[in-house]
């Protein structure tokens, strides 16, 4: 597998179950609808200039919500990378699954494994589902394992040690976040990718997840072109008049 050129894009995908209950709709069907939503977007990823796309589809929090919404969650997962596989690889799609395997069911982790085998040969799309995944507690294992290095690595070394600890089975690098979106209304992280996002444009919005379509991706993607990234830095007109200034 070759490295998918264009952006990395990180989705949180919220707002699932909400968008059922206001529907009067069991919370899994609204589950359901969010997977419809996963298709209609990577899809539509590689056409709009994204090479990487990582979606927040389980947290290592959600262990906590009730155990038929669990139980739902994780069928849906293996159901999903079940139907999915042969298109992925038509399609030329990299499937990678990362966080925690060792609390998955045996199920899932089984088509975790041949979905990934499977893909490995996309060049088109990286996707990327973080599944029992929380980002301080890769953070915590990729210092724990330079704690037994004779020397500490540097700051890309670093980098690439968080990502080893989550990537899969993958020897690619994990390039930063270019953008991240948060679906359903709420404004925070919730532990996903902090060291990956530290220079990530934000999209917040309110659409609840099964209603995100390719027209409000590509409305972000839009934004996302007109916003200045100057990664701590400034503009060049910035620059210029800052050494006027300096020379007065």
């Amino acid at each position: 597998m070759k490295q998918s050129s264009g952006l990395h894009a990180a989705i949180i995908l919220d707002g699932n179950g909400r968008w059922a209950e206001r529907r009067g709709l069991p919370r899994s069907l609204g589950h359901e609808a969010g997977g419809r939503a996963v298709e209609r977007v990577v899809e539509a990823a590689p056409a709009a200039g994204i090479g990487v796309l990582t979606l927040y589809a389980f947290s290592s929090d959600n262990w906590s919500r009730p155990m038929p919404e669990v139980t739902a969650l994780m069928r849906l997962l293996r159901t999903y990378l079940r139907s999915e596989r042969e298109r992925a690889v038509a399609n030329g799609v990299v499937v990678e699954v990362i966080g925690r395997r060792d609390r998955l069911p045996a199920g899932v982790v089984r088509e975790i494994t041949r979905t990934e085998s499977a893909t490995a040969g996309g060049t088109k799309l990286r996707l990327r589902l973080a599944v029992d995944y929380s980002a301080r507690d890769a953070i915590l294992r990729a210092a724990l394992r330079c704690a037994s290095l004779e020397r500490p690595p540097d700051r890309s070394s670093f980098e690439q040690l968080i990502a080893q600890v989550d990537q899969g089975r993958s020897a690619l690098p994990v390039p930063p976040v270019d953008l991240l979106i948060r679906t359903g209304g709420e404004q925070r992280l919730s532990d996903f990718l902090l060291w990956e996002c530290a220079y990530a444009e934000l999209f917040f919005r309110d659409t609840m997840w099964p209603d995100f379509s390719v027209r409000e991706l590509h409305d972000i993607l839009a934004e996302y072109h007109r916003r200045q990234r100057r990664f701590g830095g400034v503009t060049a007109p910035q620059a210029a008049r800052t050494r006027l200034t300096l020379s007065r």
